[in-house]
């Protein structure tokens, strides 16, 4: 079977129940310049890459290895993984 390549999107996120620091900056930041209805603000991140797999399964356990192992924190952090072909082979 031929490897195709495939794009996939993370989206990283602390979980509900852990402090983030950063989205509480941000939150202040925005009321600070008048946006006072802001309420609660989490920050995440968003991981994109591409790699070759023989299939669409192969390819998404592939990327959540890589979650587990370095994209994301499992212990305070939840993923979504998104995957698409961008190249028939």
């Amino acid at each position: 079977m031929s490897e195709r390549t495939y794009r996939a999107r993370v989206d990283v996120r602390l979980d509900a129940n852990v402090n983030d620091p950063q989205g509480n900056a941000v939150r202040d930041g925005l009321r600070s310049l008048g946006h006072e209805d802001v309420g609660n603000v989490r920050v995440g991140k968003i991981v994109e890459l591409t790699l070759r797999a023989p299939d669409e399964a192969a390819a998404r356990a592939r990327v959540d290895r890589m979650c587990h192992e370095l994209l994301a924190n499992p212990i305070i952090e939840s993923f979504e993984i998104e995957i698409e072909v961008v190249e028939e082979a």
